[in-house]
C-alpha cells in the first residue's frame, strides 16, 4: 500500500523527479507557457508537497498552494511514468483534496496544458470531478492553458 508524507525538497528523489517534471512541461508546452513549478519555487510558505512512496521507491508528487483563504490550487502534480493508470495519481489527488478541504478550502483550481500531452491529465482531472473554468490566480487566458475547478464540500 502507497504511503503518503510531506516531501522532502533536499531528497535528491524528489529533486530529480521534480527536475524531470519541469523538463517534460518545457518540452510538451510552447515556449514560455510551463507552468510547472521546480523544488525553488515550491520552497514557500504558501504551498505544501507531497509525495507518495511504494517502500523507498518514489511514485509522485503532488504540491496545494493557497491562493486565499478559501481557494487552492493543485500545482506540480506528477506521478512516474511506470505508475500511471494504477491507482497512484488517484490517491494523491484524493489526498490532496482532503488536504484542501482540512484548510477550510471550498474551491480548488488547477492549470494544464492544452496540447495533446496533456489530454490523459485533463480526462483525470474530469473523473475526479473538476471543470473547465476562467483563468485564476493571476493566469492570464490564453491557447495554451487550460483551466479548471471543482467546488469542495467542508470537512466530514
Amino acid at each position: 500500500m502507497p504511503q503518503l508524507r510531506p516531501a522532502d525538497l533536499d531528497d535528491p528523489r524528489v529533486l530529480s523527479m521534480l527536475r524531470d517534471h519541469v523538463s517534460r512541461a518545457i518540452t510538451e508546452t510552447a515556449r514560455g507557457c510551463a507552468h510547472a513549478l521546480d523544488a525553488e519555487a515550491l520552497r514557500t510558505p504558501d504551498i505544501a508537497l507531497w509525495s507518495i512512496w511504494e517502500g523507498e521507491t518514489l511514485l509522485g508528487l503532488g504540491a496545494l498552494k493557497r491562493l486565499s483563504a478559501d481557494h487552492g490550487e493543485l500545482k506540480s502534480m506528477y506521478t512516474a511514468p511506470t505508475t500511471r493508470r494504477s491507482g497512484v495519481g488517484s490517491t494523491l489527488l484524493q489526498h490532496l483534496i482532503a488536504e484542501a478541504k482540512a484548510a477550510g478550502m471550498t474551491r480548488l483550481s488547477l492549470e494544464t496544458g492544452s496540447w495533446p500531452y496533456f489530454d490523459a491529465a485533463r480526462a483525470f482531472y474530469r473523473r475526479h470531478g473538476f471543470e473547465e473554468c476562467s483563468a485564476f490566480g493571476g493566469y492570464e487566458p490564453g491557447d495554451h492553458s487550460v483551466f479548471m475547478t471543482m467546488r469542495l464540500s467542508p470537512p466530514e
